[in-house]
This record gives C-alpha cells, sequence and structure tokens, in this order.
C-alpha cells in the first residue's frame, strides 16, 4: 500500500519528487517506474479467486475490514470490528456522506472496481489525516494515468455472468496519455436478481441493478504542475433489501472535483496539492413491494457536501512531514412518512434527520525520520473544529428537552510509531489518542428502526465525544520461499456511544418493541489479531493463509455486537504456462462471544471451499484473460454473524468473466 499511496500522490505530474541535473534522462526513468506501477496497480483490485470482483468483494479479503449484509448490495465496512460512524471513508481524500439513515448506502458502494486504482487502508489513529476517526481511514484512490506515456490510448473491457442470481456485468475503461493532456473514463453496468440460498430456496428481495460512470480530465500547465478535474456519476434502482422491511426505490449520486497541483525541484516542500469538490446523494427508499407491511412508509435522504483539502509534503535530509488542511460543510435531510394501504392517506410525518448542518475543520501532521538506516520514527497528529445545527431541534426537544440547537466540539488526534527494517525482519509498535463526535443519526436522529433487534431509535444532542486509546504492534519474518506475520491492536474507548432501552416514549413502527437511546457507556475494549502467512511450494504452487480474531466488550464486560469471531482462509494458486488454478476455503468458528442484548444469536461454525480457472492468451495487440469459477461449491446453508437479521448468504455461485486490454 506505501507504494501506492506514493504513486497515485506522483502520477498526476508523471515526475519523481527529487530534482536531477538531467531532465531528459530523469524524464525516462521517471516513465518507465510509472508504467511498471500502473500495470501492478490495476491488478490489485481483484482476488486471487475471482478478476471481477465489486469493490466490497475487494475489500472484505483485507484482514483488517468485515461488513455488515443486509443483502447482495452495498454492503457496511467495518474497520478493526468498528462500525462505519468509527471510520472516515473518503474518495481520493474528498469527504462524501450517505443519505440513508438506515446505512444502505455506504461510500464505497458510489464507486465501482474498474475506475480505482487502489484503496489506502489505516488502522487507528493512522487514519487522522482525514479527519477526527476511532478505527481508521479507508481511502479510495481513482485511476490518473500520468503524462507522456509511450502507449497514449489504453483501455479494457469485461464482461461475466455469475447463474445463482443471473447476475450479468459490463465494465470498461479508456485513458489518453499525451505530453500535455491526459484523460480517463470508465463506465460499468451491473444487473442482478434475487438469488438462492443453499437449500435452493429463493431469497427475495436480493436484487439489484447499478450504473457508474467517471472521467477524469488533466492538464499540465508547466513543467511540474497540472490542473485537474474529476467527476463520478452512479444509479442505482430496483435494490432489494432482504434483511430490512423495505427496498430502495432510487439512489443516485454525483460526485465532482478540480484540484492543482504543483511540484519543487528546491527547498523543503516538494509538493503542494489543492482540491476543492463538491458530491450530492439522494437515496429513496420505499416499501412499495412489500404488501405484507400492515402500514407503509416512504424514507428519501438526501446529503450535500462542499469541501477543500490541501496537502504539503516536506523532505529535508532524514525528516519528511505531510500536512494536510481538511474543510467541509454537509447538510443531512431524512425524511419519513406513513401510509396505510391506501397511500392517498398520510398519517404521519417527521424528519428522522432533522436538517443536520455539520461543519468540520481541521488540521493534520505525519512527521518522519529516519533514525538509521534500518530504523524510522514517526509522530503525528491533529486537531479539527466539528460544528453541528439542527433546524428543526423540535424533533431533538422531545426526548432532550432544552437541548442547544448548535453545538461546536474540538476533536484532538495524536499518533506515534517505531518502524525497524532489517534484511528478513520487520517490527513495528505505536500508540494513539483521538476523538470522535457523534454522527448525525447519534446525535440527532429521530425514530430510525433498526430491524436487526427491532427497535426504534433516538438520538442524543448531548453526547460527549468518544475518545480512544490505542496500542498496536506488527512484526514479520520472510525469506525467498515466503514468510509469516501479524498485526494485532487495541482499543479503550471512553464514552462509547451505543443505543440503551428508553423507559420514556413508545415505538412509532409497528413492527417495533420498544425505544433506544443513543447513550455513552463508560468504556468499552476491543482488541483484534490478524496473523497470514505465504509459501511457495512449488516455483508454480503458491500457498497463502490468514487467521483473525477479536474481542470486544463494555464497561460491564458484556459483550459488544458485531465482533467477528474466529475466522480463517487459506487458498493454493497453481500456475502452468497460461493456465491458472485457484483453490480456497475461508470459515468462522463457533460464535463463542455473542450478544443477545443487542439482537445477536449464536452462530455455528462454517467452512466455504470456492475455486476458479483462468487462461490468459493474446489475439492480435489485445490480451486476454477468460475465467470460470465457483463459490460455496458444496452448496452449504449458512449465514454468518454479519448478516443482519440473520438473512441466509448465497448458495452454490458459478461464475464466468472475460477480460481484454489493450
Amino acid at each position: 500500500m506505501k507504494r501506492l499511496t506514493v504513486f497515485i500522490s506522483l502520477t498526476l505530474l508523471g515526475a519523481q519528487l527529487h530534482a536531477q541535473k538531467n531532465d531528459k534522462l530523469l524524464d525516462s526513468v521517471r516513465r518507465l517506474e510509472e508504467i511498471k506501477v500502473v500495470a501492478k496497480a490495476k491488478q490489485k483490485i481483484q482476488t486471487d479467486l475471482k478478476m471481477a470482483v465489486s469493490v466490497d468483494e475487494f475489500l472484505a479479503s483485507s484482514a483488517g475490514i468485515s461488513f455488515i449484509k443486509r443483502g447482495a448490495y452495498a454492503w457496511e465496512p467495518l474497520l478493526n470490528n468498528m462500525s462505519s460512524e468509527r471510520s472516515v471513508i473518503t474518495i481520493d481524500g474528498m469527504h462524501v456522506f450517505g443519505a440513508c439513515t438506515d446505512k444502505m448506502d455506504p461510500i464505497t458502494s458510489y464507486v465501482e472496481s474498474n475506475a480505482l486504482s487502489g484503496i489506502d487502508v489505516k488502522s487507528g489513529q493512522e487514519g487522522s489525516m482525514h479527519g477526527a476517526t476511532v478505527a481508521g481511514s479507508i481511502d479510495v484512490k481513482r485511476n490518473s494515468t500520468p503524462f507522456g506515456l509511450e502507449k497514449k490510448i489504453q483501455g479494457t473491457y469485461q464482461t461475466g455472468f455469475e447463474f445463482n442470481n443471473k447476475q450479468y456485468f459490463n465494465l470498461g475503461s479508456l485513458s489518453y496519455s499525451g505530453d500535455k493532456f491526459v484523460a480517463d473514463g470508465t463506465i460499468s453496468f451491473r444487473k442482478a436478481g434475487n438469488y438462492s440460498d443453499g437449500n435452493r430456496q429463493v431469497v427475495k428481495h436480493s436484487q439489484y441493478t447499478k450504473f457508474n460512470t467517471s472521467l477524469g480530465l488533466a492538464y499540465k500547465t508547466g513543467k511540474l504542475s497540472a490542473v485537474r478535474v474529476d467527476a463520478i456519476f452512479d444509479r442505482a434502482h430496483d435494490v432489494g433489501f432482504p434483511a430490512l422491511p423495505m427496498d430502495l426505490w432510487l439512489s443516485r449520486a454525483l460526485i465532482t472535483s478540480a484540484s492543482y497541483k504543483q511540484m519543487f525541484e528546491e527547498g523543503v516542500v516538494k509538493v503542494w496539492d489543492t482540491k476543492v469538490y463538491f458530491n450530492a446523494i439522494e437515496h429513496y427508499m420505499d416499501d412499495t413491494k412489500r404488501p405484507e407491511n400492515l402500514v407503509h412508509m416512504d424514507m428519501p435522504g438526501w446529503s450535500s457536501t462542499y469541501g477543500m483539502l490541501s496537502k504539503i509534503n516536506l523532505k529535508s535530509g532524514i525528516y519528511q512531514s505531510d500536512i494536510q488542511l481538511n474543510v467541509y460543510d454537509n447538510v443531512a435531510i431524512a425524511e419519513m412518512t406513513m401510509y396505510p394501504q391506501d397511500r392517498t392517506k398520510k398519517t404521519m410525518f417527521a424528519y428522522s434527520w432533522p436538517w443536520v448542518t455539520t461543519r468540520y475543520a481541521g488540521l493534520a501532521m505525519r512527521n518522519s525520520w529516519d533514525i538509521s538506516e534500518n530504523s524510522r520514527v514517526h509522530v503525528g497528529g491533529s486537531l479539527g473544529w466539528n460544528y453541528n445545527r439542527s433546524k428543526y431541534v423540535e424533533f431533538n426537544w422531545i426526548f432532550h428537552p432544552g437541548a442547544a440547537q448548535q453545538k461546536t466540539r474540538a476533536l484532538p488526534s495524536l499518533n506515534a510509531s517505531y518502524e525497524f527494517n532489517r534484511k528478513n525482519v520487520d517490527f513495528s509498535v505505536g500508540v494513539g489518542y483521538g476523538h470522535r463526535a457523534p454522527s448525525v443519526s447519534e446525535a440527532y436522529g429521530y425514530y430510525i428502526y433498526n430491524s436487526f433487534d427491532r427497535y426504534d431509535y433516538i438520538g442524543n444532542p448531548n453526547l460527549k465525544n468518544e475518545v480512544s486509546y490505542e496500542l498496536n504492534a506488527a512484526a514479520g519474518l520472510k525469506n525467498s520461499k515466503g514468510g509469516i506475520g501479524f498485526k494485532v491492536n487495541y482499543f479503550y474507548i471512553q464514552n462509547y456511544i451505543i443505543g440503551r432501552i428508553l423507559s420514556m416514549g413508545s415505538p412509532m413502527n409497528y413492527q417495533s418493541v420498544g425505544v433506544k437511546g443513543y447513550t455513552g457507556l463508560e468504556h468499552a475494549r476491543i482488541f483484534n489479531l490478524s496473523i497470514n502467512g505465504d509459501y511457495a511450494i512449488l516455483q508454480a504452487l503458491h500457498w497463502n493463509g490468514q487467521l483473525t480474531y477479536a474481542r470486544a466488550t463494555d464497561n460491564s464486560k458484556g459483550n459488544l455486537p458485531f465482533i467477528r469471531p474466529l475466522s480463517y482462509q487459506t487458498a493454493l494458486h497453481y500456475m502452468y504456462r497460461n493456465f491458472g488454478l485457484q483453490s480456497s476455503v475461508h470459515g468462522d468458528f463457533l460464535q463463542r462471544n455473542f450478544s443477545p442484548v443487542y439482537g445477536e444469536i449464536q452462530k455455528p461454525a462454517y467452512n466455504i471451499w470456492n475455486a476458479s480457472v483462468d487462461y490468459t492468451f493474446k489475439l492480435h495487440k489485445v490480451n486476454l484473460v477468460c475465467q470460470a469459477g465457483a463459490e460455496n461449491i458444496f452448496n452449504k446453508y449458512y449465514s454468518t454473524y454479519a448478516d443482519w437479521g440473520n438473512i441466509p448468504r448465497m448458495g452454490r455461485n458459478i461464475f464466468t468473466s472475460v477480460k481484454a486490454s489493450f
């Protein structure tokens, strides 16, 4: 990821940070290095088993990321086993906020895999460069072609079909690289029907249709400067969520930005990159396809964000620093309207997000010193200012009389770490401290129905900041045949925000069993451990494996919900000439630490076997890859701790794909 992050920051200008005397020779070296990294980066948005993956499927292959699934579409990412409120999720550093109170539109649902060059995941306070966080940050990186490539026009097209849910997809990308002008464009379309579980039963309301397109244009304004504009448009409709009592009729997103980058040959300042952006999200949930519902409900939501980020890279001798300014203004609106069977007779209207404005300004810094040939020290921190205002504060006063209409918070963060790398050994240890403000739902939400535990949730504007204390460590050993490594972190979080049953109020949704209000626990503890290894059994036969464990408790030593049990995955990859064969097994052990208080039931152990085969060849000047495979080969019926409402996972799924690149 470090190489990928460096590549993304450099390719806009197609040059390295350090200027040399011979410009022509340097340009050639720069260009060759960039071409190599571009190819490697594009290969990353796929898994060992499957080359046509969604962004969710790709992220799920990471040891530190799990997902809450409410259907086959728009999974909610959990970083370090923490809900998405505790993470900062950005697109090229831009803050984008979903418009659904049920979290059915995570930011990762508004991008497509063929438009991305990589995903940068930072754990804990290392992710505070993009804003206040507890769990860390996930920054998805869009394609950015360098200037002046020898091959001016490049493109890919990928199509495929998956038999279980009859999904078909088409993904295309095209780029142009000139000495002064660069263009990147992508387009994608996916359509899937209802999937079937391991008992061959159709899981109703699990279909979806998604269209996504993006365009990026860059112009070189000088030898070491360039401007760039980017836009993403995403549209999803007829999306079913079997774990919820309603579905998505339509969602649309427009994400735009304009940036200017200046590089410097001399002096301490090496790069200065500034971006302004705007994005707008609209999300319309309803239950028109759920005739069994006694009372019908419409739940539209809107979110719009203006922002700016400016980043400076400094380097002098053994010292290097990144300084980043983040500023944004977001308005979140969500409505709830109830109807009887006759939809012309409206019975109730409320704002579940009562026009909440959030303004944030933060300055972050990360400093690094090479204290020896093998050792490096990192020290970083940030200070953020967070402002909230509820336009219709009377909704908050029902449960919190006299609550202030607006609130300002300070959000500090500090982190430090030490790295040691020598020959075949690497080691790191770090600490972190940080605050996060309550989310819009946690502070201002009004009767947001949670179908998992069947409670209506009420926000609390008087919540204190969550305060996180973090320890982390990692170590690894490697040789010419393989390696083994581990990562571990521990979080002690004060004022941990979670829902607790209220003694006042009655449920509004007829399916609710009561009302919960967000409150801050005295503290919570979260521990994460991952062990991974790889080994070259033969020159053409490679093995890799991964084991993860997590434990999380509240101040009463009760279990927190949605914590991954002991889990594993192991895979073999065999290459013979142009053929590749992959086989993998993944699963969870028995979920021992579940939380009935928050609606969980114990989940049994399971294991799933998958396999695929691919063939690579060339036709004229076009490189072709054909792949076929099967997921859940033995058609097992199962659901996991992360399946909302215990919805079963997909049964056996045979998939095919063809990819052409030129």
